[in-house]
């Protein structure tokens, strides 16, 4: 018998490969930009430092090491996971819109806050510095495929985290799967070095939200701004940061 959709959304690796699959494809216009450089004169009027350019070779490093963390830890994990757990059960409804809406919320804010106090430990502690973070500090003009260039431990207390939270906060499984590819996008959003009219930073107002700008700042201030989204968790702890383009590294 032909599989149909259903079977394939009921299968273990689908949010597997609905991650994935988003990260690289959130990822590809954000790098035609880097590569195409000051030949797109209209993008790089938004480049948050425009001095600072990936060479090609930073480029294929963290494209090695996010292919090598896709090979060696996201797929055995993925096949241990299809192996051992059964097919999903598909709800017959889907969620109200403002269900969906609350639902990722929560989710955000949770993780934010999660991701706020690990990102804050592996910043002051100098071993888990070392051992675990250091590598995605390795630039300081952040780029889109510098998200995931991360050390194992990273890639997987993520992982982690966002598969776990909608399962605590009881949440449609719709709305897991929309969390996921949100959580891609800004992640990406949030690296990508350019602070364009549409960032999420510019469609949230009052400054509650970070955005690429202020994760640029943790780049070349790596002390300031921990939070992964928002803002209030720096200010409540006394790290916030805001962009100023005369801090940006010439």
């Amino acid at each position: 018998m032909r599989l149909n959709y259903r079977d394939y959304l009921r299968s273990p690796l689908f949010p597997i490969v609905l991650s994935v699959s988003s990260y690289f494809v959130v990822c590809l216009p954000f790098l035609v930009c880097d590569i195409m450089g000051e030949k797109w004169a209209w993008v790089q009027q938004f480049n948050i430092q425009p001095s600072r350019h990936p060479t090609a070779s930073m480029l294929l490093h963290c494209a090695g090491v996010t292919l090598y963390n896709h090979v060696f830890l996201v797929l055995p994990a993925s096949v241990a996971q299809w192996a051992w757990s059964p097919p999903v059960d598909l709800p017959d409804r889907a969620p109200s819109l403002l269900v969906l809406i609350a639902g990722l919320i929560s989710n955000l804010l949770l993780f934010d806050f999660q991701y706020f106090i690990w990102h804050l430990l592996h910043h002051r502690n100098r071993w888990l510095y070392v051992t675990f973070h250091a590598i995605h500090h390795n630039y300081s003009s952040p780029f889109a495929l510098a998200t995931q260039c991360l050390g194992g431990w990273e890639l997987f207390t993520i992982g982690f985290l966002t598969t776990l939270n909608p399962v605590i906060l009881r949440c449609h499984l719709l709305t897991n799967w929309v969390f996921m590819v949100l959580h891609v996008y800004v992640s990406i959003e949030d690296h990508c070095g350019y602070d364009l009219p549409w960032s999420t930073s510019r469609l949230i107002p009052f400054g509650i939200y970070g955005g690429p700008s202020k994760h640029d700042v943790h780049h070349q201030k790596p002390n300031t701004n921990f939070a992964p989204y928002f803002s209030h968790w720096d200010k409540i702890f006394g790290t916030h940061a805001e962009f100023c383009f005369s801090t940006a590294v010439k």
